[in-house]
């Protein structure tokens, strides 16, 4: 089983290559491959990432056309070779743990859709997330839980797997921004797919700048909580 990492990467020249080295360095029980999707830098990430694509034989590296989180995770689908797709944040905010539980997970149960981590179940770990940020946090994914009848809690985050051939079937991805993490759980619930929840640990970044900006995202976060909730009601028709 072959496992694709997708990496959005927009201005991350400072920290990539200890992601990447992080990465490599404690994966190498798994069959993997990284996709490096550089999304409209305008510092020299595209150059970093390149070098670290010649150093490693299972890196890709892709220039992104669609500006946006969106459309790197589109092209990230279409581009990878892997029977999983996990996506993983150049930051590191994620923990390398849990990527192995998602891993062995989809190994040894074949029909598993996604894995779901939460941040707000019992053992799992949240350091040094912006209260402003975590109160907003917790008031709309529980909206979202209570309106889609779920038992999950953590729709935004992006560190998710999915079986290639799932994400495929859900396209296509309507969502530009950061609104891609909600539209993507959201479609697997809504769908009746098979998943799994877990906890996973979680740290804010301590190198380079967040790019998720509460101010800009509402409505788009709105847009997409009401395309799929209209899904939903479709769904239920036929």
């Amino acid at each position: 089983m072959k496992f694709s990492i997708l990496i959005p990467c927009r201005n991350e020249t400072e920290i990539i290559e200890e992601t990447i080295t992080n990465l490599t360095n404690n994966l190498k029980n798994y069959n993997f491959e990284i996709l490096l999707i550089n999304d409209f830098s305008t510092d020299d990430t595209l150059i970093k990432i390149k070098q670290l694509g010649s150093k490693f034989d299972n890196i890709k590296v892709l220039d992104n056309k669609k500006k946006g989180l969106g459309g790197s995770i589109n092209l990230g689908i279409n581009e990878a070779l892997g029977d999983y797709i996990v996506i993983y944040m150049a930051d590191m905010s994620d923990d390398i743990v849990n990527l192995k539980e998602y891993f062995e997970i989809c190994i040894n149960d074949l029909n598993i859709d996604a894995v779901f981590g939460s941040r707000f179940i019992k053992n799992s770990s949240v350091i040094n997330y912006p209260k402003k940020k975590l109160f907003f946090n917790r008031v709309f994914n529980n909206f979202v839980k209570i309106i889609f009848f779920s038992n999950y809690n953590d729709f935004t985050n992006a560190f998710k797997i999915y079986k290639k051939k799932t994400l495929k079937e859900l396209m296509p991805i309507v969502s530009d921004h950061f609104n891609v993490f909600l539209e993507l759980p959201l479609k697997i619930i809504i769908r009746k797919y098979k998943y799994k929840i877990i906890p996973i640990s979680w740290k804010g970044r301590k190198i380079g700048v967040s790019k998720f900006k509460i101010s800009e995202l509402g409505s788009m976060y709105i847009f997409t909580l009401l395309y799929c909730f209209i899904e939903k009601i479709l769904l239920k028709k036929r």
